[in-house]
């Protein structure tokens, strides 16, 4: 069990100062030891704490820059090749170029489709879990397949949306849900009551 003295130590060494200086001299071997893997912890969760924060630039870049401009060659910066997507209606994708597909069609009849912010950004180690809203307008006719399509509404849309993601050692998402009611999204664009 840790003392008093190293709960202090370990303390000060989280915030990124020690404000008393302890003499080696005063530090016995097994207290050195002590503090050596203390240090060594520190770090681990230094490291650890700079990629949940790199993920989540990554994250946000994803949904406000690549996602919202439709820059599809550039997902591969968050996803993984072989990457497994989770849909809210229980559909699963596997694969970059299968989930790029899944994507691209709500800009055919939403080309203004957007994300703006992430309300709540939450990372723990290899994951994280991030909420926005998804905006946009249904101003151009909506495939439906078969050649068909439905009008245009010219009604927007605001809906609210959650994605967990699952980062790898390579710093891409290698599993993904999204989360994202899809009954209020048809009653906002008026195909559903």
């Amino acid at each position: 069990m840790m003392n008093a003295k190293w709960v202090y130590i370990a303390s000060a060494l989280l915030v990124g100062s020690i404000t008393t200086q302890v003499s080696a001299k005063e530090l016995s071997s097994a207290e050195k030891a002590e503090l050596a893997a203390l240090k060594a912890q520190v770090a681990e969760i230094a490291k650890t704490r700079a990629t949940e924060q790199a993920n989540l630039k990554n994250f946000d870049d994803l949904d406000f820059n690549v996602y919202s401009g439709q820059k599809w060659d550039e997902l591969g910066k968050s996803h993984a090749k072989n990457i497994t997507v989770h849909y809210p209606d229980g559909r699963v994708t596997k694969g970059l170029a299968s989930h790029i597909e899944e994507l691209k069609p709500m800009f055919v009849f939403a080309p203004d489709t957007r994300i703006k912010e992430h309300p709540i950004r939450i990372a723990s180690g290899e994951w994280t879990a991030v909420s926005g809203t998804i905006t946009g307008t249904f101003s151009k006719p909506m495939p439906i397949g078969n050649g068909k399509t439905i009008a245009a509404t010219g009604k927007p849309f605001s809906i609210g949306m959650m994605t967990i993601g699952h980062w790898n050692k390579a710093g891409v998402m290698d599993e993904e849900w999204l989360m994202y009611d899809n009954q209020s999204f048809m009653k906002q664009i008026g195909l559903a009551q």
